[in-house]
């Protein structure tokens, strides 16, 4: 049965957080390319959840159908226990990509307020919980920034504006794919905890994608290994390092531990 598209502010707290189950995509419609078979995941409302795998093995895919930016061929995605698209449509789906894609023409403070300021001048909600721009500004470590334009900016500084615009229409869910992957290795680590510190703050529940295993264990509560086309799950790891987690966690026993695991098991699901 199709899900009905009922006001977002109005989901149902039982049904919090993200709710994949029978997930296929098969691109090409009969006889195509199965990217995704029979998904099935459930990640609670605050959860930090990374999806972990080789390239091709659909990643990616499952992060387009739950931002409603791709239809699943077959079974369902729920947000708060609503389609995609009624969250999408109100505004309060999240999305950071690899690429800041912020506009040129408009500084930072513009391209953080651009979202807001698209949904409330097409008669959408805007909710009256989430942060200002100016907290915002601060919030991702952009002070003295506001007035300055993305090509003034550094990659890394770029990457905070993009995680200050998806917050600032209080998403229900942060849908992140690869976000720091074009960023160089201090940068892109430096990234991390910031993220890391962010979501201490907000507590949004969060689904990201990396090609990194130390990055996934780092953040995440838990980690999602999927198997080589057609994505499957493979195996579920719990990640229980204590938080807040600081450079020093990985150079704790638990951290190389679980890294290690993740390498093997990787390895393996490949072979």
């Amino acid at each position: 049965m199709a899900l009905i598209e009922a006001d977002a502010a109005t989901a149902s707290e039982t049904n919090s957080g993200i709710g994949i189950s029978n997930v296929t995509v098969v691109y090409g419609g009969d006889g195509g390319v199965t990217a995704l078979k029979n998904i099935n995941l459930q990640v609670k409302e605050g959860e930090f959840v990374s999806l972990v795998g080789a390239s091709g093995c659909g990643k990616s895919t499952l992060l387009k159908v739950v931002a409603d930016l791709m239809p699943p061929t077959g079974g369902q995605v729920t947000v708060n226990g609503l389609a995609p698209s009624a969250l999408r449509k109100a505004g309060r789906l999240g999305l950071v990509f690899q690429q800041a894609n912020l506009m040129p023409w408009l500084n930072i403070r513009g391209n953080i307020g651009l979202l807001k300021s698209l949904v409330a001048g097409h008669g959408g909600t805007v909710s009256k919980t989430g942060a200002s721009v100016d907290q915002l500004i601060d919030v991702v470590g952009l002070t003295g920034f506001g007035e300055k334009f993305p090509h003034q900016l550094s990659g890394g500084m770029q990457q905070r504006a993009a995680l200050a615009r998806a917050l600032a229409l209080d998403p229900a869910v942060l849908l992140m794919d690869e976000p720091f992957a074009a960023l160089d290795e201090i940068t892109r680590d430096r990234m991390a905890f910031e993220l890391m510190r962010v979501w201490q703050q907000y507590r949004k529940t969060v689904l990201f994608v990396t090609h990194s295993l130390s990055e996934a264990v780092m953040l995440s509560d838990r980690v999602v290994l999927m198997s080589p086309r057609p994505g499957r799950i493979h195996r579920i790891f719990d990640i229980d390092l204590p938080r807040p987690r600081t450079p020093e966690t990985r150079l704790t026993e638990g951290f190389s531990k679980l890294v290690l695991e993740l390498n093997r098991e990787l390895y393996e699901v490949m072979t």
